[in-house]
């Protein structure tokens, strides 16, 4: 880093002793401030902690700082979801961090992008051998482990007392206990594919092989989907598990046991009597339950700033200086052998337990293929637990998505077509604003309006900096194809794939035209509930005869005012099979629950009923401030010639709300058709994708598919292209019927 250095020249005084110290002040903080920047090293380091484990990684980070002073570790801590794509455009434009913590599963994805560089030569006689052996590839070793997790069992003793120091000898032993009044035997995310692949691996499946085939298919997949459902249908695992339910759950003492990480026991109270034990046996198999285990690895990055500085880090946060805190403060199971000779730690049953089951568990495989077998097994499990769908046809399902998912990219092309056409465009606008300029009027008018673009040029700099680049940059983003940042040029292959279903039939369920139809039922159907809603409380509210209308509005304008995610979680939990409001108000009916989420009509609805309630008032608003501009004579007129209150809606209301309600509505379909929020947060696309729009179909495609940014970028510019049409025709149409 270059010593600051003073830019400009400071106006003092030419003589005096005031002006005199002050150029001594700035000379000697000069000499202060500008050898200690020239001498520290700076190493940024990246990781998705939180809460304890965070605070660990800070302690860690400042020890390191203290044994190498001319070093300055910067922490960014980053969501767990985006984490990975966001190192994978970092790192390779030279933006990311010099180390960065991450799961060893990923290392051949890594690897691919050629994000990280081996680590040949670091001591690693003191880490677990099998956690090593995680992160090597072709030989050489790429990471240096600093912990492991995997899932393990916690038993409520007050619910399920056993002698000190056992568990269950079967996890039937807990499925068929007494259940608790109003709770569960066993919570966990039964359609999460990572805790439901323990029971896989019990009946002998896989999900992935090692050639990276997807295994979540045949007799073994079946036999574990057909226990889980079994238990799912008589009660003893609760339907719809997320995460939040299994910690209520179990926290409040209404379940006897969880299946879980280490990740839960922060949230459990001081007077809940639990413990922790391995995975037992699954008497149905004969074979034990064995969970995913995640080794989470420091990584040197590829265009590290400074390399030497960034493989110390790595060494320091593997040593067992570090790992005795991260285990003590961020309760981590670590990797480092002599960290558990400190007997605070050797004593810590909890982690012990953890350290032992980890052992046992399952290496998550490190094939590329691994980030995108999830999506397809989760959606196999939901149709199956919701929805109660054939097990085979709901495996093979999933095959057919993952098959999808990880079919070969479009073959390279010669970009010299391509370059020639943007060429010719290019030169054709060129070629008329030539002929525009060598009109004099022309001329005559640019030099008149040069003083107002003086105004303007700062309005035209960020539109197109924020604006029109963007869009530049994502139209020629669609015109290559490949995972991550590693792009081959190929022209319009991915429009044609698009186009044409990849190949499927054009209707086939997640194809561009299936989903723009949901799209545009989406968009009109809210549409017609907004204006509807809007139009309707207006004009209650604008009677003058209505008292509290201040009140009113106030209370009505609320649900615009709240930001559109926070409404959105808020209607999922509403519509939660077992804990949600709208559920409880039915079962108090005496109706059948309902699970929202199994069936397209009611997750669509329950994504129609969250976003009229986001919408209803920006019409609302509007329609408010056109009533308020309707002449009162014209009102008068008609109640002389004997109009009733219809014929005064009809023919004075109305067509003079048309001019303020049709821009209104406009906007109103381009927000809704990209209302991202509302589908992502409270359906998730379920069931089986079927209430994806377009805009979470592209997203899926970048964030969720394997990175396939060129694809979602045809994608978008596909939704971009069809809203300039829609929205010109509306205007034209506006235009006819003003005229």
């Amino acid at each position: 880093m270059q010593p600051r250095r003073w830019r400009g020249r400071a106006r003092l005084a030419p003589g005096g002793v005031g002006g005199a110290l002050v150029r001594a002040g700035l000379v000697l903080a000069g000499l202060v401030f500008a050898a200690p920047a020239a001498a520290q090293t700076r190493v940024h380091l990246w990781h998705a902690y939180g809460d304890a484990e965070e605070d660990a990684m800070r302690e860690v980070a400042r020890a390191f700082e203290r044994e190498n002073p001319g070093v300055r570790v910067e922490l960014l801590a980053n969501a767990f979801g985006a984490y990975a794509s966001k190192l994978e455009s970092a790192i390779p434009t030279g933006r990311g961090p010099d180390v960065f913590i991450d799961a060893h599963e990923r290392l051949a994805s890594y690897l691919e992008r050629r994000l990280v560089v081996p680590l040949e030569g670091a001591d690693t006689s003191d880490l677990e051998p099998a956690h090593l052996d995680a992160l090597r590839s072709g030989g050489a070793l790429y990471g240096l482990p600093l912990s492991a997790k995997c899932a393990a069992l916690y038993l409520n003793d007050a619910l399920f007392p056993l002698p000190p120091g056992e568990g269950p000898a079967t996890l039937e032993d807990v499925l068929d206990a007494p259940r608790p009044p109003r709770g569960s035997n066993l919570v966990f995310e039964a359609e999460n594919a990572y805790y439901a692949a323990a029971f896989v691996h019990a009946f002998g499946g896989r999900m992935l092989d090692d050639e990276g085939h997807y295994a979540f298919v045949g007799a073994e997949a079946e036999r574990a989907l057909a226990f889980l459902a079994e238990q799912v249908r008589r009660g003893a695992i609760p339907e719809e598990a997320s995460g939040e339910l299994v910690r209520r759950s179990f926290r409040g003492g209404t379940a006897i046991a969880a299946i879980s990480g280490p990740w839960l026991a922060p949230d459990l109270p001081d007077d809940l009597p639990w413990r922790v034990v391995p995975l037992p046996t699954l008497r149905a198999s004969g074979a034990p339950l064995r969970p995913y285990a995640t080794v989470e690895a420091a990584f040197v990055a590829a265009n590290a700033r400074n390399e030497g500085a960034a493989r110390r880090l790595a060494a320091f946060l593997a040593s067992p200086e570090a790992a005795r805190v991260r285990a003590l403060r961020g309760r981590q199971v670590v990797s480092s052998r002599a960290a558990w000779d400190d007997p605070a730690l050797a004593g810590d049953a909890f982690l012990a337990t953890f350290r032992d089951a980890s052992r046992e568990a399952v290496p998550m495989p490190t094939h590329p293929n691994m980030r995108v077998v999830f999506e397809p097994a989760q959606r196999a499990l939901r149709r199956v637990l919701r929805g109660g769908a054939p097990i085979e046809d709901s495996l093979e399902g999933g095959a057919r998505a993952f098959d999808d998912l990880t079919r070969p990219m479009p073959a390279p092309r010669d970009p010299t077509f391509g370059l020639l056409f943007f060429g010719l465009l290019l030169l054709a606008v060129v070629f008329s604003w030539v002929k525009a300029l060598r009109d004099p009027n022309q001329r005559a008018a640019l030099r008149a309006s040069i003083p107002a673009y003086k105004y303007l040029w700062h309005a035209f700099l960020a539109v197109g900096l924020l604006v029109i680049l963007p869009l530049v940059v994502g139209g020629l983003t669609s015109l290559f194809a490949g995972r991550g940042t590693d792009l081959h040029y190929v022209g319009l292959a991915n429009y044609a794939d698009i186009l044409s279903a990849r190949g499927g039939p054009l209707l086939a369920p997640g194809s561009f035209w299936v989903v723009l139809l949901v799209t545009i039922l989406w968009t009109v159907s809210n549409l017609l509930l907004h204006v509807a809603i809007g139009v309707s409380l207006a004009v209650v509210l604008h009677r003058p005869t209505l008292k509290l209308k201040g009140l009113y509005r106030v209370l009505l304008i609320l649900p615009w005012a709240v930001p559109s995610y926070v409404t959105a979680l808020a209607w999922k939990g509403l519509f939660h099979r077992q804990l949600g409001a709208i559920n409880a108000i039915l079962e108090s009916l005496g109706a059948e629950p309902v699970s929202w989420f199994a069936h397209w009509s009611t997750a669509f609805a329950a994504n129609l009923s969250t976003n009229v309630w986001l919408g209803f008032p920006f019409m609302m608003v509007v329609t408010l401030g056109a009533l308020s501009s309707i002449p009162r004579e014209l009102y008068e007129a008609a109640d002389v010639d004997g109009a009733t209150r219809w014929q005064r809606f009809r023919y004075i209301t109305l067509p003079m709300l048309r001019p303020a309600l049709a821009p209104a509505v406009a906007m109103g379909a381009v927000w809704t058709f990209n209302m991202f929020n509302v589908v992502f947060l409270v359906s998730g696309g379920e069931p089986d994708g079927t209430t994806e729009i377009l805009v979470s179909e592209a997203y899926r495609w970048a964030f969720t598919r394997g990175s396939q940014y060129g694809y979602a970028a045809a994608y978008a510019v596909l939704i971009f292209g069809i809203l300039v049409v829609a929205t010109r025709l509306f205007g034209r149409k506006l235009t006819e019927a003003s005229s």
